[in-house]
């Protein structure tokens, strides 16, 4: 919950001058008494609107007890997020392409360590707003079974098993290890049934059969409830069998709750409520229920604790009008309150393990250098022709072209934290050769026709090029600023333990910017503002663009049709509202797209890398999106799109050889560079150390191992309708055609060879597991890690899958070396649907295991199994 400076200060003194007695005289102070104890006596001292407001995800202080505000929405996705500084690690899509749960598991260990340093610093700050807590709304365990889906870079790919063990080391990574305390809370998202569209998700059925429910859709989610004891499960937007997901009894009661037996909190995703209930022409929703109060009464009783919105005020009226009761209520809440006490949140620091982690391990240097390793291992080296890669350290040119080679912002991806340094990618090629000359052509855009020419250095003061700012410590700019200065450009991010400058307030603050912009030519000239928060523009006292909500991640641009040398006062306002301050300003003039001169400017290099792809900007949740091929953070087509595809054949006819470096957070159509280029590089999003990764890879100082965890296809010709959520015809496991690259897929610089499969028995009973054994050779002249994968097929099931992933391993071997791989397959490894029973069972009957270097048959080795 958001509270004024003044309400803050009284809080604080509250708790300073009556808290000591009071943590005293309550019994769910005492942590030496048992949690149900304690869980009891604070609910029997809640006032029925005080229950209310904790079932909210921005729960208000009650001051009469000395609790102070507390908000549930917390962002990890690969890093803690909007929370200013913070390590960043590769989006989720790059870890799962490193197929090395360990490390995934050693990664989000840091992560909740740095949580817990932030969370603890500020609430010695006193700050209790959104992203500034414990519970933290990740792993997105969702199944990406269509490339078109825009969060799917959230997720760990297509694959339930590789799905499924990433998603418990996420949860145990940020949950801990300690007997008495949670570390941080991890939260299963989005049960069930949701991998797009984006555009329709407030109002879409998704409709799967009960086997592809309990095949693919499922099993993340239950094994993160078994397995991982996750803490929190979030439900989502759309409806499933008719029912929406946030009050969908089959879903929450019967699988969840009774079959799975999930004890912790269920929360519904933001607005989630409202779908129920609200009518709007623009975004049309589900419309399930009549009114506020009868959507909110039925997803409580469905067992939805907790709400990321405001439809819950309205229970208050409901406990009134006896369409719900307080007991009702206090089932919700005893599991909300227990959340709390088993962080530690109502007990003192010192009896807090975690609470001592020092806030030196915010991006300390063991973190970027995980950030590092966590990018090196999740690049996949998708081809390689004539051994082109790894370069030659002593080449006299390199030239660097392309959209994300100097993009920073591009490595952070969705739902990310703010570095203090990130390495872009020709940052990261110019580093690693200083010797040789390296230039940089940006060429086009991921999309449009034409490239920006920046302009900033046109806006001056009296005091020289930038703007004169000043910063006021309250959100209405009265008073005098606090601090005054100049600032040469407007690139913002902050939270955390930085500032927009000095004595400027980390929350609850505004900023004012002015200069003059003298125009350098006749004609339009874009002004661009982005940021969190609340903006605006104004030129030549016109208040010309505005954003003054908290609205995150809002863009606006204004086209000036300028005269040349003409003086227009710029003014800039930026209030700060919602989590970590952003804000972003250029100032260009469009030049349109000459593919031939870019070619013609390289020609004499060496090498020609090209860092394209798309771009988190491009793809991602529900995104306001306008551009060929991408509709509202989805895609209609997995193309390269136009311009860049204009742009790399351009160079390839220069006949200079040309690497293609691809960041994307999804498969792409990549079938013309696939025939054309040298070298091709998926890099995903790699993180603030992105740009280090891929140079290290490309001049073979790290030798690739990332495995693609989703099919490219050829094109979307290879797909079912987005909006069919049969798996018939999707991802390896039930795909009959041939890929551009097949799940699992990835080359290294070396080669590797399989051989002496065997099993510990040739027979087993249904309820006993089996040992595989294999080798696997370094045949090639480099060390080099390899991904082993193994899948299971089951020619008793022909409606089931062709084959699934059952395990996977990651191995460092020498050159010459050979290693026996060994890996032990539980009996879930062999279950399978049965249609007659509605349950999953183990048949009778042959079964083959096979294991290699990627899901394509002609990658894979087998081995018979009868089960008895």
């Amino acid at each position: 919950m958001k509270m004024k400076q003044l309400t803050v200060a009284a809080f604080t003194l509250l708790l300073t001058v009556s808290c000591t007695e009071k943590k005293q005289d309550f019994p769910f102070r005492n942590p030496d008494l048992p949690i149900e104890e304690r869980i009891e006596d604070l609910l029997s001292r809640l006032t029925p609107e005080e229950k209310v407001g904790q079932m909210m995800h921005e729960t208000p202080a009650i001051e009469r007890l000395g609790i102070p505000p507390y908000d549930w929405w917390n962002e990890a996705l690969h890093g803690v997020a909007r929370a200013g500084q913070a390590t960043v690690f590769p989006q989720a899509i790059g870890m799962a392409a490193t197929f090395d749960d360990e490390a995934v598991l050693r990664t989000f260990t840091m992560v909740s360590d740095e949580a817990r340093a932030k969370y603890h610093h500020y609430q010695a700050n006193n700050e209790y707003d959104r992203y500034k807590g414990l519970t933290f709304w990740t792993p997105n365990i969702n199944i990406f079974r269509d490339p078109r889906w825009g969060r799917g870079m959230e997720t760990y790919g297509e694959d339930p098993y590789l799905t499924t063990q990433m998603g418990v080391a996420v949860t145990k990574g940020l949950q801990g290890d300690d007997d008495n305390y949670f570390k941080t809370h991890a939260c299963a998202k989005h049960y069930a049934i949701h991998s797009g569209p984006e555009w329709n998700r407030h109002e879409y059925n998704a409709e799967a059969t009960p086997r592809d429910l309990y095949e693919t859709y499922l099993p993340a989610f239950e094994a993160l409830v078994k397995q991982g004891n996750v803490q929190e499960v979030m439900c989502a937007y759309n409806r499933f069998e008719g029912e929406p997901c946030c009050g969908n009894d089959k879903l929450l009661i019967d699988i969840l709750r009774n079959s799975w037996g999930y004890k912790g909190i269920i929360l519904s995703d933001c607005g989630a409520i409202d779908d129920f209930w609200v009518k709007d022409k623009n975004t049309p929703r589900h419309e399930s229920h009549p009114d506020r109060e009868s959507a909110s009464v039925d997803a409580v009783l469905s067992g939805t604790d907790l709400e990321c919105g405001a439809s819950y005020r309205i229970l208050t009226k409901a406990l009134e009008h006896g369409t719900i009761t307080e007991k009702d209520l206090d089932v919700s809440l005893r599991r909300l309150l227990r959340g709390r006490f088993e962080l530690g949140m109502f007990d003192p620091d010192e009896r807090v393990p975690y609470a001592q982690i020092p806030y030196s391990v915010v991006e300390s240097p063991e973190h970027v250098a995980q950030a590092l390793e966590m990018a090196r291992k999740s690049i996949v080296l998708l081809k390689n022709q004539n051994n082109r890669l790894p370069l030659d350290k002593n080449l006299k040119k390199i030239a660097v072209v392309g959209p994300n080679a100097a993009d920073s912002t591009m490595l952070w991806s969705n739902y990310n934290g703010f570095p203090t340094k990130t390495t872009t990618i020709l940052e990261g090629i110019r580093a690693k050769v200083p010797n040789t000359e390296v230039v940089y052509e940006l060429g086009c855009n991921h999309t449009a026709d034409f490239v920006i020419t920046d302009l900033g250095n046109y806006i001056t003061t009296s005091t020289g090029q930038g703007f004169t700012a000043e910063y006021f410590n309250n959100t209405d700019f009265s008073g005098e600023p606090v601090y005054k200065g100049t600032a040469k450009e407007l690139h913002y991010t902050t939270g955390g333990n930085t500032q927009f400058a000095p004595n400027v307030n980390l929350s609850n603050f505004t900023a004012r910017f002015t200069g003059v912009f003298e125009a350098p030519m006749d004609g339009p000239i874009e002004f661009k503002l982005s940021g969190n928060d609340a903006f605006r523009l104004f030129i030549d006292t016109a208040k010309v663009a505005e954003v003054w909500s908290n609205e995150y991640g809002a863009e606006r641009i204004y086209t000036l049709q300028a005269e040349k040398g003409k003086k227009y006062p710029v003014k800039i306002e930026y209030m700060q509202l919602l989590g970590s301050a952003d804000l972003n300003f250029t100032v260009g003039v469009r030049t349109p797209v000459d593919c031939q001169a870019t070619a013609n400017k390289v020609k004499d290099a060496d090498v020609i890398v090209y860092v394209g792809g798309i771009s988190p900007r491009l793809e991602g949740e529900e995104m306001p999106v306008d551009a060929e091929g991408f509709r509202k953070g989805d895609r209609t087509n997995i193309e390269i799109p136009k311009v860049q595809k204009e742009m790399v054949k351009a160079l390839v006819a220069t006949g200079k050889p040309v690497v293609y470096v691809v960041c994307t957070g999804s498969a792409l159509a990549l079938n013309w560079e696939n025939e054309h280029v040298d070298a091709i590089l998926n890099a995903w999003y790699g993180g603030q150390e992105g740009g280090t990764a891929v140079a290290d890879v490309l001049f073979g100082d790290y030798n690739p191992a990332g495995r693609l965890p989703i099919t490219f296809y050829k094109s979307v010709d290879q797909l079912p309708d987005f909006e069919d959520y049969s798996m018939k015809g999707r991802t390896y496991r039930f795909m009959t055609q041939t890929p551009l690259y097949p799940f699992g897929y990835g080359l290294s610089y070396t080669t590797f060879a399989y051989s002496n499969g065997a099993l510990s028995k040739s027979k087993i009973a249904a309820n006993e597991g089996v040992t595989l054994t294999f080798d696997v050779a370094n045949t090639g002249k480099r060390d080099g890690d390899e991904v082993a994968q193994v899948y299971v097929k089951n020619p008793n099931d022909p409606a089931g899958p062709i084959k699934a992933l059952k395990a996977f391993k990651r191995i460092s071997t020498k050159a010459g070396e050979t290693q026996q791989v060994t890996v032990q397959l539980a009996p879930e490894a062999f279950q399978s649907f049965n249609d007659k029973t509605q349950t999953m069972e183990i048949r009778p009957g042959k079964y083959q295991l096979l294991y290699g270097s990627s899901s394509a048959d002609k990658d894979l080795k087998s081995v018979n199994l009868v089960i008895e």
